[in-house]
């Protein structure tokens, strides 16, 4: 809690109740960082266009249009930007489509705090912003795919691949270990940072948001397999 005490993040909070924006505040506050919110997309908008921001928090259900479209939309001007989407909406499908639009994460509502702050804390990590960078490794090759964890960056076949942070580290975790099979708790440990049960299908959106990057034809695999009852792997197309 100190080291996240001294090192302040800017976090864009995107929700129109009054009372939920300001429990999310007071409780990122109380974790050493600035907060805005926006009760409305035109808002986020604007604040977006005028500073830098270190995460954002962003309701599904905004007066003024679709979190979802406004989340595939900033996906597309900044991969890297965390995203932690809440949503009402109680359905696993409705989740997933968050997660397929781009979220990183994603909370349910109602939330509990200690939950939301291991959230915000485990994707402020990833994006480097909480904790040094560990002692770099690789780059890894893992034919047609190349990994490069000092400079955060990925490529197939020479060309640069367009990744949020969040499926850079699980492209990483994976390439750091190929050909073998990862449970999705084991990488919902591992890549998300936390080991609550029934959220194994942000690892499956996350995989398929992933594929589509990465290989010739995301509906028949031959990078990152499925081993069926079990989880994931990633192999070189050679041996695929």
């Amino acid at each position: 809690m100190e080291t996240e005490a001294k090192t302040m993040a800017d976090i864009l909070v995107v929700e129109d109740e009054a009372d939920i924006a300001n429990l999310v505040r007071l409780h990122l506050e109380m974790l050493g960082h600035r907060v805005l919110c926006c009760d409305t997309l035109a808002y986020a908008r604007r604040a977006l266009d005028e500073r830098a921001w270190a995460l954002v928090v962003l309701d599904l259900c905004l007066p003024d249009g679709d979190g979802l479209d406004f989340c595939r939309a900033l996906r597309d001007t900044d991969a890297a930007l965390p995203v932690l989407m809440l949503t009402a909406r109680s359905t696993e499908h409705d989740r997933v489509r968050g997660l397929e639009t781009g979220a990183d994460d994603y909370l349910a509502k109602p939330f509990g705090v200690l939950e939301l702050q291991a959230r915000i804390r485990a994707l402020l990590r990833r994006a480097a912003l909480l904790e040094p960078a560990p002692p770099a490794d690789g780059p890894f090759e893992v034919p047609p795919l190349r990994v490069d964890p000092a400079r955060r960056a990925a490529s197939r076949d020479g060309v640069a691949l367009d990744l949020t942070a969040t499926e850079f580290d699980l492209l990483s975790f994976l390439a750091r270990q190929p050909g073998v099979v990862f449970s999705r708790q084991q990488l919902l440990s591992e890549v998300w940072g936390y080991h609550h049960a029934g959220y194994e299908h942000t690892v499956n959106s996350h995989i398929n948001r992933l594929r589509a990057k990465i290989e010739q034809d995301p509906s028949r695999p031959r990078l990152i397999r499925t081993v069926w009852g079990v989880g994931y792997k990633l192999e070189a197309a050679e041996a695929a």
